[in-house]
């Protein structure tokens, strides 16, 4: 397999896994409260599992609702 072949799945993936990075980031970053930990923890996860996991964490359990 080609790269060149990948490309139509792999650039859409990547656009959406930056956009929900940035839209978990900013939402971390303008919150006060959370479920479970604080805003540095959720940057952790966030930064570290950055590929789908650590927004997806932040989202079920960490994100407090209003």
């Amino acid at each position: 397999m080609n790269i060149h072949e990948l490309l139509p799945f792999l650039i859409p993936l990547i656009l959406a896994e930056f956009i929900l990075l940035a839209f978990t980031l900013h939402h971390i970053l303008t919150h006060k409260n959370y479920k479970h930990g604080n805003r540095i923890l959720w940057l952790i996860i966030t930064i570290i599992g950055m590929q789908f996991i650590g927004p997806i964490l932040y989202f079920l359990l960490g994100k407090e609702d209003n």
